[in-house]
């Protein structure tokens, strides 16, 4: 079997057995389009031909192009599973990513608002039309629950339990899991769900929470957009969603949650994600400590 088909059977291990989540496997399937490119420029097309030293060197070209840290890790990872899905599944016995280290990832600090900056964004005006009144649920409930912006657009009538204070969300690789939802997040998507929401619905009678002016299911790229619009009403430019969501997780834990629970609610597999944010603003850290040790005045 040749790379190319050996590919196209690692793409459909990835959506249908693994069951990734569509983003995931076109960005997969994007980083090994480009990896086999330039093993066919090497005069490479099976498996058996790939050596260790063709994988470092097309790793080091990507970052000679100024492809992000990031990007190259996805592609490593990329290349990494492609490899070993070959020969788990005994395409060949050749396995020259056994032992390749991803890149080294620089660490840095997410970008938050303050809770000035927060209040300031969601206690702006919002005329009473239905547009702009699901532009005040979204965001509220993105600072509000922390949801990804895929989660959002995803999340249906079916899953909100507003009497219960929750909402059911699938994350990455469908994973379910339970948010909270109280306070002004959850009056905001009432009021919506209630009052402006039929307002919106069209001929198709879509089951999605947030819903565009043609009554289908709004998109990541609106939410953006949204986003960055209402930031700029306030000062805040080039407002992105995860924002919130970084912002939601910092101002929890500043306001004393446990990292366990704030895990929890993100959705991270991995608490080591979760303590990104501890970093963020350490001056709750100090106040607590200062708080609680019996030995911190003397």
């Amino acid at each position: 079997m040749d790379l190319a088909r050996a590919k196209r059977e690692y793409m459909d291990y990835l959506a249908i057995e693994r069951g990734s989540s569509p983003n995931t496997v076109e960005g997969y399937g994007r980083d090994l389009d480009r990896y086999l490119a330039f093993l066919a420029d090497a005069g490479v097309k099976r498996p058996e031909d790939v050596t260790r030293s063709l994988i470092e060197d097309h790793i080091s070209a990507l970052a000679g192009v100024g492809l992000a840290p990031t990007s190259v890790e996805r592609a490593v990872s990329a290349i990494k599973g492609f490899h070993r899905f070959m020969v788990a599944d005994q395409i060949t016995a050749n396995h020259p990513t056994a032992d390749l280290p991803l890149p080294a990832k620089p660490k840095h600090l997410p970008e938050v608002l303050s809770i000035e900056q927060a209040r300031a964004l969601l206690e702006q005006t919002f005329r009473e039309t239905a547009t702009d009144q699901r532009d005040r649920a979204i965001l509220e409930v993105l600072y509000g629950c922390g949801l990804r912006v895929s989660e959002l657009c995803g999340l249906d009538q079916r899953e909100v339990y507003l009497d219960d204070e929750m909402l059911r969300v699938f994350g990455k690789g469908s994973k379910e899991r339970v948010v909270p939802i109280m306070g002004s997040a959850a009056a905001a998507l009432g009021d919506y769900l209630v009052r402006w929401r039929p307002q919106l619905v069209g001929k198709r009678l879509s089951g999605a929470v947030f819903l565009n002016a043609r009554g289908g299911r709004i998109t990541r790229q609106s939410v953006h957009a949204i986003c960055e619009k209402y930031g700029r009403l306030v000062g805040i430019e080039g407002l992105h969603p995860h924002t919130l969501r970084h912002s939601f997780a910092t101002h929890m834990l500043e306001g004393g949650a446990d990292l366990r629970i704030v895990q929890e609610i993100l959705g991270h597999a991995n608490i080591a994600t979760t303590q990104l944010y501890t970093h963020i603003d350490r001056t709750h850290v100090r106040m607590a400590y200062l708080a609680a040790h019996p030995r911190a005045h003397v």
